[in-house]
C-alpha cells in the first residue's frame, strides 16, 4: 500500500469505522450515566435549572484555589492545552470544510500561521503534562496505562497536523495519512478512556 492509497483508506473506510466507534461509543457511555439514575430534587426551585447548570459547567471549569496555589503550572498547562486543542480543531480552514461538508455548517477560520504557533505550543504543552506527570509522586502512583495512553493519542494528532502543515519529516501525502489515521485512532479510543470528559465533565 503507497502513500495515496493509505490516505484513501483514511479518509474512507477508516473514518467510517472510527466514527462509527466513536458514536457508539460515546452513546453507550451516555447511557451508563443516564441508567445510574439520580435522587429526587426535594427542594423548592429557586431559578432556572439551565441556568444553574451552565453556573456548575463554570464553576467546575475554575481551578481550586487551593490546588491553584500548590500547582499553578499544572493549573496554567492544562488550560494551554485545552484551549490550544479546540482552537486547533475548530479554527483551522482544512478542519472548518470538514466540518462543512459533513454537518453543513461553518464558521471563519483564523490564519494559518496562528494555528501553525498555536499547534506548536499546544505539542510543548502536552509534552509538558507528561513531564510534570512523571515529576509529581502522588501523580505517577496514581497513574495508570490508561492515562499515557490518553496522553498518547492525543499527542498524536497534534504532532502529525503539525509535521503535515509545515511539511516535515515524511512526503505530505504520507503523513497526512498518518494525521488522519491518528485522529481516527483518538476517535475509537476516546469513548472508552478519561478522554470521554469531553463529553462528561
Amino acid at each position: 500500500m503507497d502513500a495515496n492509497e493509505l490516505l484513501a483508506f483514511a479518509r474512507g473506510p477508516a473514518f467510517d469505522i472510527a466514527l462509527i466507534v466513536f458514536i457508539g461509543g460515546m452513546l453507550l457511555r451516555l447511557l451508563e450515566v443516564l441508567s445510574l439514575g439520580k435522587k429526587a430534587d426535594l427542594s423548592a426551585p429557586r431559578a432556572s435549572g439551565v441556568q444553574g447548570g451552565l453556573k456548575t459547567v463554570f464553576d467546575r471549569s475554575l481551578p481550586r484555589k487551593t490546588v491553584f496555589e500548590k500547582e499553578p503550572l499544572r493549573v496554567i498547562n492544562g488550560y494551554v492545552l485545552h484551549l490550544g486543542f479546540f482552537i486547533v480543531l475548530f479554527l483551522y480552514g482544512p478542519h472548518i470544510a470538514l466540518f462543512d461538508s459533513a454537518l453543513g455548517i461553518s464558521w471563519p477560520a483564523l490564519p494559518s500561521g496562528v494555528i501553525d504557533a498555536v499547534g506548536a505550543i499546544t505539542i510543548i504543552s502536552l509534552v509538558a503534562a507528561l513531564v510534570i506527570r512523571l515529576n509529581n509522586k502522588v501523580m505517577r502512583f496514581l497513574s495508570t496505562s490508561g492515562d499515557y495512553v490518553a496522553w498518547l493519542v492525543t499527542l498524536l494528532p497534534v504532532l502529525t497536523g503539525y509535521l503535515a502543515f509545515n511539511h516535515l519529516l515524511l512526503p505530505y501525502t504520507l503523513m497526512l495519512a498518518l494525521h488522519l489515521l491518528s485522529v481516527e485512532l483518538l476517535m475509537i479510543v476516546a469513548p472508552f478512556s478519561k478522554l470521554t470528559h469531553m463529553f462528561s465533565f
